[in-house]
């Protein structure tokens, strides 16, 4: 008796931390729950009082009917299925925005301007000064070396790089691309719509299909681009196995960097899947908190858009007091280079609603034969590392390299020298004709 009681005893301290947690972690979200109801209301006030008119907000629950998907195709459900208390208990009447009656023409009056919560300095606004004229993508151009004997009687490939979430072209023009100066490829390094340098509609919903339609746009038929590698990381991985699906005979190699790709589960939703693993609720790690804060919470992750996005001169300044420097890493400024709109839609529409479209996409990719290159590191905390190796289940001839001690992030910095090999390797071994 004494034997099983020195078994089971052990066990009670971490039972009973786990029960405190769990009791913390319902208490905090609770709490932001309510919170998220009443900025709700805040934000509808001040946005009449501002601007003459609310922002429409996701604040009840949609019942997605066969005329909403047909008319917001793209559209997550996931905007509309995050569970509040509050909410459930209808604590403010706030009414829900119809999207069928919204308008998306790209000429419409109130597309090019910022909300009073947005930051209207020259760099974010930049993009507004093309008036009348075709919104495009910012991309990043690096010819071939020139004059180079080697490559003189060849003719240039082209590889596109898609970055992630929070991020710009500078997570490959400030690392891979000095790598591969000199050599016969002609890199092209794209900030997604919303992001970085490139415009950010208030009138788009920002779905896989609308960044899919702009780095075509802006890149492909730009650039007249018969033939081209892709490179992609993170959420970029969704657009580029979105982009290689629809282009697969023009399409040489894919290498998907830390891909957020789950398999589907006949009793879950894919989108469900992904908004679960990607943004639990949860206080541990603190990355995972505060994706789950940014993801579940659209008032609140506003919140921190208007404290941080719009006065990021502010802080910038601060930053290189505190940190004696000139220039900031551009990991730093990739930050607050978006708007919470932009953000919040790509977040739900592209990561959370593109889910559904993995699937059919990885296997247009197995029956062409694409070469697919997976990698990411050991130590990635922000997408679980059984993400690359799911990649390998839909496609069987994908190469999966797991670089050990690696994260999210040093899977690439820190290691750009033997990034740009691997890289170059993958894109040599593919021949001028698939098969």
């Amino acid at each position: 008796m004494r034997a099983k009681m020195a078994i089971i005893w052990p066990n009670w301290p971490r039972k009973i931390a786990e029960f405190m947690l769990y009791i913390i972690n319902s208490l905090v979200f609770l709490f932001l729950d309510f919170l998220d109801s009443i900025m709700c209301i805040f934000y509808k006030y001040v946005d009449e009082f501002l601007e003459g008119k609310s922002t429409p907000c996701y604040c009840q629950s949609q019942t997605l009917t066969k005329d909403f998907e047909e008319r917001n195709i793209g559209i997550s459900d996931t905007l509309f299925g995050r569970k509040n208390v509050f909410r459930r208990m209808r604590f403010h009447g706030i009414k829900v925005w119809k999207f069928g009656e919204a308008s998306k023409k790209t000429g419409s009056e109130d597309f090019r301007k910022t909300r009073w919560s947005d930051c209207g300095c020259e760099s974010c606004v930049s993009w507004m000064n093309n008036i009348g004229g075709d919104l495009k993508l910012h991309v990043v151009v690096k010819e071939p070396l020139k004059g180079n004997q080697e490559f003189a009687n060849k003719s240039a490939e082209n590889v596109i790089f898609l970055h992630g979430f929070l991020s710009s072209s500078y997570l490959w023009t400030e690392t891979v691309f000095p790598q591969l100066a000199g050599s016969k490829y002609r890199l092209f390094a794209v900030d997604l719509l919303g992001f970085g340098s490139s415009p950010k509609p208030s009138d788009c919903f920002y779905t896989l299909s609308d960044h899919l339609e702009m780095v075509e746009k802006s890149v492909i038929r730009e650039f007249n681009l018969n033939s081209f590698h892709l490179v992609a990381h993170s959420m970029g991985c969704m657009i580029a196995i979105a982009l290689a699906a629809k282009h697969p005979n023009n399409l040489k190699s894919i290498t998907l960097i830390a891909p957020p790709y789950f398999l589907l589960s006949e009793e879950e939703d894919a989108s469900e899947i992904a908004l679960k693993r990607l943004a639990r609720k949860s206080l541990w790690p603190p990355l995972l908190f505060g994706a789950s804060f940014m993801t579940w919470y659209e008032h609140l992750g506003r919140c921190v858009c208007f404290i941080v996005c719009r006065n990021h001169r502010t802080w910038e300044k601060i930053l290189k007091l505190v940190t004696r420097k000139r220039k900031l890493s551009f990991l730093v400024m990739d930050l607050t280079r978006h708007t919470h709109h932009s953000a919040w839609h790509t977040m739900h529409n592209v990561i959370c609603g593109g889910a559904k479209m993995m699937n059919p996409c990885l296997e247009i990719l197995r029956l062409a034969r694409v070469r697919v290159a997976v990698v990411q590191g050991s130590r990635d905390e922000v997408v679980p590392l059984e993400c690359s190796h799911n990649v390998k289940v839909k496609v069987p001839d994908a190469e999966v390299k797991i670089i050990k001690g690696a994260n999210h992030r040093t899977v690439i910095i820190g290691r750009e020298k033997q990034f740009a090999t691997d890289l170059k390797f993958i894109w040599n071994s593919v021949t001028g004709t698939k098969g």
